[in-house]
């Protein structure tokens, strides 16, 4: 089967050609603790039998300084495309971005608004000091990669959406529903944002995780979901190595949660989605 991971992040060994510059100024434990170099996330790819990866800015390593993952796409253009960050309240973000995209750059960018370093969520990027940066997005014609929980942001979210109805939006790990609350609750909340065409749900181990624990509930969860965006709007990454499990225990969870899909949502969900959303990818 064909898989492209659509979420994974690399650390140089290198601090001096690429230093240290977390958002916020803390760095995170996986990044400390074990981080995968380019050529290391090759190596687990081919154990794993995954093509090709999207490299997402480790944010909580290098902050705004793309240099790594643009470098390294450069130097394997066969496997990797890069999602880097851009600070959208800058006066300089749409200029930014502009210059990043396109002849080898970016082909995707993410705003991390919440995460292990940004505990509480933040609401700034649907603050009119960002609308230049959403309306580059938009022209530019790249996914913008949002790192947020749903719940109190989600009008924030809607209203991104209506107002830049042309741009591309990936949701990372779908803004971790509570699924083990209650599945069928929790896919009903994300399956009302299906009405945007725009948005689209990135589904990682922080979802899978939870649908493997419901056991049987999961179809409460999955089966509006998937109704309301299809499966051509759903793309999986494995969030390695940020999550614990080898990059193969990661697909292989993967496909068991996933196993009950039938085969075209499951080669959507594995690499149709995202080749069609990084066009960098070929195929």
């Amino acid at each position: 089967m064909d898989v492209v991971d659509a979420h994974c992040h690399i650390i140089s060994e290198d601090r001096t050609a690429y230093p240290q510059a977390p958002i916020g100024g803390k760095q995170s434990t996986w990044a400390a603790t074990r981080p995968v170099t380019a050529e290391g996330m090759v190596s687990r790819m081919d154990a794993a039998g995954i093509d090709q990866a999207v490299l997402v800015q480790a944010t909580t390593n290098y902050g705004y300084d793309n240099s790594y993952v643009i470098d390294s796409c450069r130097r394997r253009p066969d496997r990797f495309v890069a999602v880097g960050t851009v600070d959208p309240l800058r006066a300089d973000a749409a200029a930014s971005l502009k210059a990043a995209v396109g002849d080898g750059g970016l082909s995707g960018v993410r705003l991390f608004t919440s995460g292990s370093t940004v505990p509480t969520q933040g609401e700034w990027f649907a603050a009119p000091e960002t609308y230049p940066f959403w309306e580059q997005a938009g022209e530019s014609g790249v996914p913008v990669c949002l790192q947020m929980r749903l719940g109190p942001a989600t009008e924030q979210l809607v209203e991104i959406l209506e107002r830049f109805a042309g741009v591309t939006v990936l949701l990372d790990h779908i803004g971790y529903p509570d699924i083990v609350a209650s599945p069928a609750q929790a896919g009903a909340e994300v399956a009302e944002l299906g009405v945007h065409p725009g948005l689209h749900l990135k589904l990682t181990h922080r979802n899978l995780e939870r649908l493997r624990d419901v056991g049987e509930r999961a179809g409460d969860f999955l089966t509006p979901v998937i109704q309301a965006f299809g499966a051509e709007r759903i793309a999986w990454g494995s969030n390695c190595p940020a999550a614990e499990q080898s990059l193969p225990e990661l697909l292989a969870l993967a496909e068991s949660v996933l196993a009950g899909l039938p085969e075209r949502d499951r080669q959507e969900i594995f690499a149709g989605t995202s080749r069609r959303l990084y066009p960098g990818l070929g195929g």
